[in-house]
C-alpha cells in the first residue's frame, strides 16, 4: 500500500527533473540578457543553452498536450506512466522525444517534432477526442510562439538584442514544429487529427509505413529545393506571429557559437 501511494504522488506533480531543465533554461536567459549588446563568445555559449533548454521544455509541453487531453478523455493509465509531470525521462521513447529533435536542431535548425507519449486509444471515445488529442502537441508549439511574438512586439527595444535573437530563434523553431508536425503524413499529429475519419483498412496499411514515410520526409528537408520551400513557407507563418525573420536569422547564427 505504502509503495503505491508513492508511486501515486511520483506521478503528480511538476518533476524535478523539469524544473532543473527550466532553471536552467532561465539561467542562460538571464546571461544572454546581461550581455545582450556583446554578442561576444560568453554570451554566444548563453544563447545556446538558452534555445537548447526552451527547446527541450518545448518538447515536453508538446508531450504534456496530448498526455493531458488524453487523460481528460478517459485514458487514466496516462498518469499511472508519469506523462503528466513534464518528465521528460518519463517518455517511452527518449530517443524520438529528446534526443533526435536536439540533434536535428544542431544539425540543421529544424525544428523537429517529437512523439513518444503512448495513447490508450481504446479508453477514449468519440473522433473528435482523438483529433483534439492529436492536436494538443502542435497546438502547445503554436501558442508558444504566439507568446514569444507578443513579446516581441511589446517589449523589444534597443537594447539586449542578443536575448530577444535567441527568443525569435526559438518562436521559428516552435513554427518549424508545428507546420511539419500538421503534415497529414503517417507517423506526425497532422495524421492522426485525420485518421480516426479515415477508412480503417487504409489507416491499417499505412500504419507499418508511418516511421519510414517520416524518415523520407526529413530525407526530403536536406534537399535543396524541398528545403527552400519548406522554410519559405515557415518564414512566412513566423511572419503571421510578428517574429522578425533578420532578427531569428541572427538569433539561429548566434546559437551556431562554433561558427566564428
Amino acid at each position: 500500500m505504502r509503495a503505491e501511494a508513492v508511486e501515486s504522488r511520483s506521478s503528480r506533480g511538476i518533476s524535478p527533473v523539469f524544473l532543473v531543465i527550466l532553471a536552467f533554461t532561465v539561467g542562460c536567459g538571464v546571461i544572454a540578457w546581461r550581455y545582450g549588446d556583446d554578442p561576444a563568445q560568453p554570451a554566444r555559449l548563453a544563447v545556446f543553452g538558452f534555445v537548447v533548454g526552451a527547446w527541450i521544455v518545448s518538447l515536453c509541453l508538446h508531450e504534456f498536450g496530448h498526455a493531458f487531453l488524453a487523460h481528460r478523455f478517459g485514458d487514466r493509465l496516462i498518469e499511472a506512466r508519469g506523462y503528466l509531470t513534464l518528465n521528460p525521462l518519463k517518455y517511452t521513447d527518449m530517443t524520438l522525444s529528446i534526443v533526435l529533435p536536439v540533434l536535428f536542431l544542431l544539425l540543421g535548425g529544424i525544428g523537429l517534432p517529437g512523439g513518444a507519449v503512448w495513447v490508450d486509444r481504446g479508453a477514449i471515445r468519440g473522433r473528435l477526442r482523438h483529433s483534439l488529442v492529436a492536436l494538443a502537441g502542435p497546438l502547445a508549439n503554436v501558442v508558444f510562439a504566439l507568446v514569444i511574438g507578443l513579446a516581441l512586439g511589446r517589449f523589444l527595444e534597443g537594447g539586449h538584442l542578443v536575448f530577444w535573437c535567441a527568443l525569435a530563434y526559438l518562436g521559428f523553431l516552435q513554427v518549424t514544429a508545428a507546420v511539419l508536425n500538421l503534415l497529414p503524413v503517417p507517423g506526425l499529429d497532422g495524421f492522426g487529427i485525420w485518421e480516426p475519419y479515415l477508412p480503417r483498412p487504409f489507416v491499417q496499411k499505412v500504419a507499418p509505413w508511418g516511421g519510414y514515410l517520416f524518415l523520407g520526409l526529413i530525407a526530403l528537408l536536406w534537399i535543396p529545393v524541398f528545403n527552400r520551400w519548406f522554410f519559405d513557407l515557415v518564414h512566412h507563418v513566423t511572419g503571421w506571429f510578428g517574429i522578425d525573420a533578420d532578427l531569428s536569422g541572427a538569433g539561429h547564427s548566434l546559437f551556431l557559437f562554433w561558427q566564428v
